[in-house]
């Protein structure tokens, strides 16, 4: 799972072009972004359990998005989730962002990753907001997870 954004990949993610991310943004995508940037903390990590089932996954992390378009994530999972994005139970990642002209998606592009598998790939991620929560889900329709980060 790497939370490389956002987190929760429950594959590796494929590399894409974020060809939809140069069309001229939206006054909408401007705001979306705008109401994205600062400091989340991560409120659930939901993923497919054994069953199939969605199960929430106890961890803590932050999300951080600035103005410049930079973005760094940071999650500590349960020892039970090691996994091959993580180290001891640690995810982090950090690199860059563009919005979608829509505003309802972002591509991350990591630039360093604590799993160098992760480095140069680009994580196209829709988001949502709700109130003061970042919903984020991946693109891949083949991914079932879902992050929610809340204003700390």
């Amino acid at each position: 799972m790497a939370l490389a954004l956002v987190s929760g990949v429950t594959a590796p993610a494929q590399a894409t072009e974020p060809s939809a991310t140069s069309a001229p943004a939206s006054q909408a995508a401007v705001q979306a972004r705008q109401n994205i940037l600062g400091a989340w903390q991560i409120a659930s990590l939901e993923q497919p359990g054994p069953d199939g089932q969605m199960q929430t996954t106890p961890c803590c992390g932050l999300l951080t998005l600035t103005e410049d378009g930079h973005m760094a994530v940071q999650v500590m999972l349960p020892e039970s989730m090691i996994n091959a994005y993580s180290h001891g139970g640690y995810e982090a990642s950090y690199g860059t962002f563009k919005m979608s002209p829509d505003g309802k998606s972002m591509v991350f592009h990591v630039d360093g990753a604590l799993v160098r598998d992760l480095v140069g790939r680009d994580l196209p991620r829709a988001i949502r907001l709700e109130g003061n929560r970042l919903i984020i889900t991946s693109t891949n329709p083949a991914e079932h997870w879902r992050v929610v980060w809340q204003r700390p």
